[in-house]
């Protein structure tokens, strides 16, 4: 009975991050944190940070593999598909049934405004995560200089209209994280073996 009361529960708070978030999984980012680390506490912060930097890493839209990870870790295969599931149904309904009348909806003033807020919405929804993210990092001079240089290189590849995908911004930084650690542990062995020669 508890997994099931569990089981409707990750249905269901998924359904409703999917079927009230505009603007795709950036957007849905703040959501997922509110929902699952302030109130729920099924996730701490740095298990967040982790999560989504595995969902953005990880082949599929960010807002799926949020979920999938989410809804198996509390309930494994059957949590996933279920979660999994709730965020899907939202989104293929809306899209069908706008694929329906679409050319008819575009033609109405009201919703057409309605786009335009949304739209400007989404911006701050994007920024919120954004920022939240931000203050949950900890400070660490890797973390520094990977952020600083990022920045720089989005800002000064906008400007000069260089075509760099976001792929090649995670590469990177995920191979810059596993070089500082494996050359942090490479010391640690080298110190410990000095250390039982002495």
């Amino acid at each position: 009975m508890n997994r099931l009361r569990l089981l409707l529960t990750l249905f269901f708070t998924m359904m409703k991050i999917g079927a009230f978030t505009f603007g795709g999984g950036y957007a849905m980012i703040s959501l997922f944190e509110r929902e699952f680390v302030e109130k729920k506490k099924w996730l701490t912060h740095e298990e967040f940070i982790d999560l989504v930097a595995i969902a953005e890493s990880t082949p599929g839209p960010i807002a799926i593999n949020c979920s999938t990870y989410i809804g198996y870790k509390k309930s494994k295969i059957l949590g996933a598909a279920v979660s999994t599931l709730g965020m899907c149904i939202p989104s293929f309904v809306i899209i069908f049934v706008i694929s329906l009348f679409f050319r008819d909806v575009l033609t109405v003033k009201w919703v057409a405004a309605a786009f335009k807020g949304i739209q400007a919405c989404v911006v701050f929804l994007i920024l919120s995560a954004g920022l939240r993210l931000l203050k949950s990092i900890k400070v660490t001079p890797f973390n520094v200089v990977v952020f600083i240089a990022t920045f720089l290189c989005m800002v000064l590849f906008f400007v000069f209209g260089v075509g760099f995908s976001s792929i090649y911004y995670i590469l990177i930084s995920g191979f810059a994280g596993l070089t500082v650690f494996l050359i942090g542990a490479a010391r640690k062995k080298v110190g410990g073996r000095k250390e039982d020669e002495k």
